[in-house]
């Protein structure tokens, strides 16, 4: 039986992981998957596309090369093509494109949580005063909600899957904490006698209003300004949306949210919540469980929470039955919570 060599390599992949951000980052900035998607292939093609950022041919065969290796293009002599994946989500005439995702992922707050995570290991919260990114009104989910619409589109038309009602069914729908708005929208547009009640703070709601408008549901498409802890949800509801929402928050907070959700449902009515969902051995899937990391660094209580945790939050709200969805290829999971 072989016994492998001690190996350095995982080590010097992530003190150096920042290089391959900043290529991305600057790939999109050139728009540089554009350009080759565009038939430019050669540097001084792409040098050449890339003229208002004065980019030089070998500046860019450096990137290309780089972006080569790490995956994202293709190389055949001199010339550059996209990968499958590359051409889905970073050309900008794709509908699937995520660049726009950097401008929340890479905003100062976020990375300073990061920068700051000795301290909140030793601390077991964020490091940031005021409960890091949960904090009252924050302007972050402003640039949440219009930059990571892109990314969500996948996820809500497979949580609208979840839905299976009749098409024709006057659905009534609460989204908590809506943020840019899609999965209500999503729904509303499978469903067209759906109405959607959007609920978050007032600046991300014009966010949501506008994506709405964009969808063509803004007549069945109303907004509820406030904190979800304050706000009466109204109801009753045929579906309440818990997208992405529980994971900022410690149990017992998570437990209130479930309550209310329970209490603003008309019988047999359901929470669909979507979220990053651990296995049991919260190590496994490798997203999901690394996803509890980002709520350390950023919120002073939050984790990623198992199935079997959601099922016990939710059966003390008084619901029925908790369905566990994998929402593949997404990263993310879904529970169906249904009320009796």
């Amino acid at each position: 039986m072989s016994v492998q060599s001690p190996s350095p390599r995982l080590f010097f992949e992530a003190v150096s992981a920042y290089e391959k951000t900043e290529a991305i980052r600057t790939a999109v900035e050139l728009e540089l998957f554009t350009h080759i998607a565009s038939g430019k292939r050669t540097p001084p093609e792409i040098a050449q596309a890339c003229q208002a950022c004065q980019a030089s041919p070998r500046g860019i065969r450096i990137l290309c090369d780089y972006l080569t290796v790490q995956g994202f293009l293709i190389k055949h002599n001199d010339r550059y093509e996209l990968t499958a994946d590359s051409s889905f989500y970073l050309d900008k005439n794709s509908p699937a494109y995520l660049g726009k995702t950097l401008e929340f992922l890479h905003t100062p707050k976020l990375r300073e949580c990061f920068h700051r995570l000795t301290e909140a290991v030793r601390i077991g919260g964020t490091a940031l005063p005021e409960e890091g990114t949960v904090s009252h009104d924050n302007p972050i989910w402003v640039e949440f909600a219009r930059g990571m619409v892109g990314m969500m589109r996948l996820p809500a038309k497979l949580l609208a899957d979840l839905v299976k009602e009749d098409t024709n069914k006057p659905l009534r729908i609460l989204d908590v904490a809506a943020g840019h708005g899609i999965f209500g929208i999503t729904i509303a547009e499978r469903y067209p006698q759906a109405r959607v009640t959007a609920l978050d703070w007032r600046n991300v709601l014009a966010v949501a209003s506008e994506n709405a408008s964009q969808a063509g549901i803004s007549q069945r498409y109303s907004l509820l300004p406030g904190s979800a802890f304050d706000v009466d949800w109204g109801g009753p509801y045929d579906l309440v949306l818990l997208t992405n929402f529980f994971h900022h928050f410690d149990v017992p907070t998570c437990e209130k949210l479930a309550a209310k959700a329970y209490a603003a449902l008309a019988p047999g009515g359901r929470a669909l919540t979507l979220d990053f969902i651990p296995e049991a051995d919260r190590i496994s899937p490798a997203h999901a469980a690394g996803f509890a990391l980002t709520m350390l660094v950023a919120t002073g209580h939050g984790d990623a929470y198992t199935f079997e945790e959601y099922r016990k939050l939710f059966e003390k709200a008084g619901f029925a039955k908790n369905e566990f969805h994998a929402l593949l290829p997404t990263n993310q999971q879904a529970i169906v919570s249904s009320k009796a």
